[in-house]
């Protein structure tokens, strides 16, 4: 019995061989006829693409429609765009109609030349808003506006109501030194950083704003009263000093913020 028992001891202790690996499994490739045909398919679906986008009347250039604008009318805006209708809508270059709108409309600050498939182009149109107005120097009687970038983009007969006027002044000796060192477009900058922190109820009353050097800008308010400026340095600054000054001298006709940590005000 001891013998038997070691014997099933041995038997037990022995590992079983391992399992034979599974067979590998045939990959069909696909035949010479399968290949063939999926190509002509392929190269027949590309061909019905093409001829659908450029060849067939279905997917052409049949509106033009525009929006965003004010001054502008759609009609000016569609003629400038140029935009061939009739023209397979695929085939329109939109970069193209973009940089046309900008060079032939100024008055256009950005443009987005959308594709409104079947059958549309979408011209969705930002113009530029004066900040300030100046007097056309070529155009005795006419006005330039001038827009938060400082450009000057369109020529009107009338300037625009509520929006301050641009003197530049630099005429004699350290203004005209000003002048030749800056150039009038950076003074006309300087000018609209000044504009535009304005606080509202300021801006409203602002009749002109002259500029006679980089550092010598003063507002010209209702009423005869006049603020000195100074830079466009610290022009938050100078406008909150100029808010309390009001409210502290409201009978004052002169201010000066040019320092806004001292500012000062007078009745003459």
């Amino acid at each position: 019995m001891a013998e038997a028992s070691t014997a099933e001891r041995g038997r037990r202790d022995t590992p079983e061989p391992p399992e034979p690996p599974p067979a590998p499994t045939r990959v069909r490739m696909p035949s010479v006829r399968t290949l063939v045909v999926t190509g002509v398919l392929l190269v027949l679906a590309a061909a019905a693409a093409v001829w659908l986008l450029y060849g067939s009347s279905w997917l052409r250039v049949e509106r033009v429609t525009t929006s965003g604008t004010g001054v502008l009318t759609p009609a000016e805006v569609r003629e400038a765009a140029g935009v061939p209708v009739g023209a397979p809508l695929v085939s329109v270059d939109t970069d193209a109609v973009e940089d046309r709108l900008r060079q032939k409309l100024p008055r256009i600050d950005s443009v987005d030349v959308v594709r409104s498939w079947p059958h549309g182009i979408s011209l969705k149109v930002t113009e530029r808003k004066p900040v300030l107005v100046t007097e056309d120097a070529r155009n005795s009687g006419k006005f330039l506006e001038i827009d938060r970038k400082g450009v000057r983009y369109a020529t009107v007969d009338k300037a625009p109501r509520g929006v301050p006027r641009l003197e530049l002044a630099p005429d004699t000796g350290g203004a005209a030194a000003s002048l030749r060192r800056f150039g009038t477009d950076r003074l006309v900058r300087e000018a609209v950083r000044v504009a535009g922190r304005l606080p509202a109820r300021i801006a409203g009353d602002t009749r002109a704003l002259k500029v006679r050097s980089y550092d010598a800008i003063s507002l010209e308010l209702g009423g005869g009263r006049v603020v000195a400026w100074g830079s466009s340095e610290k022009s938050d600054a100078k406008a909150r000093a100029l808010v309390a000054l009001m409210k502290a001298a409201p009978k004052a006709r002169h201010f000066d913020v040019s320092v806004p940590t001292a500012p000062a005000s007078s009745a003459s």
